[in-house]
């Protein structure tokens, strides 16, 4: 169980360190990391993590941090038969959440005393015209891996389900879009609709 917290600490310090344009951004990577490089879960189980963190409180990243950090380590523990694994997961949580937390602590801390006196200086402003179009590629990266079977079934499997999840995603999209609906009452709709049509 060491060498997983080791493995979590390294993968989600890694995460946080390059994860910029915030929690949506880091999804992918979290992905990235957590299903297709480590294994540490499947990626309907990933899915499920990335929809109670947008229903939780608090930035998405650090939310599925800390769900993979405890479904990581839980899933280790019951593999080796070892007692009380929901112990395990939540030292899991906690090591992946403080990991995905220090680089923008650290980074912070020396951001906030050297770019307030150069953030005129050509280069600072050099550095951050390039950074916003990575963000930019990020969030469609996290986009994009969340538009799967998972979420949104296929023609095969269950026509029904997919166009139903196929209009409630235009008809979030054009609502928050087009005609400015407030975010949480968007939710509790598409909430609703899916309730009562799937």
């Amino acid at each position: 169980m060491i060498l997983l917290y080791l493995r979590l600490f390294f993968a989600f310090f890694q995460i946080g360190l390059f994860g910029f344009g915030g929690g949506y951004a880091m999804l992918s990577m979290i992905q990235g990391e957590v299903v297709t490089h480590n294994h540490w879960m499947s990626s309907s189980e990933f899915t499920d993590i990335v929809a109670i963190s947008q229903m939780t409180p608090g930035p998405i990243g650090i939310n599925s941090a800390t769900y993979c950090g405890y479904t990581a380590a839980t899933n280790e523990a019951l593999a080796q038969g070892l007692v009380n694994p929901h112990i395990w997961g939540i030292l899991g949580s906690c090591m992946a959440t403080f990991a995905v937390v220090l680089p923008s602590l650290i980074l912070m801390l020396i951001i906030c005393r050297f770019v307030m006196r150069y953030s005129k200086h050509p280069a600072v402003e050099f550095v951050f015209s390039g950074l916003r179009p990575a963000v930019v590629g990020l969030l469609a990266a996290a986009a994009l891996c969340l538009m799967n079977p998972e979420n949104f079934s296929s023609p095969s499997e269950n026509m029904w389900q997919f166009c139903i999840s196929i209009f409630l995603f235009l008809s979030a999209f054009i609502g928050t879009r087009k005609f400015k609906v407030n975010p949480i009452l968007m939710i509790c709709l598409c909430g609703l609709a899916g309730f009562l049509l799937l």
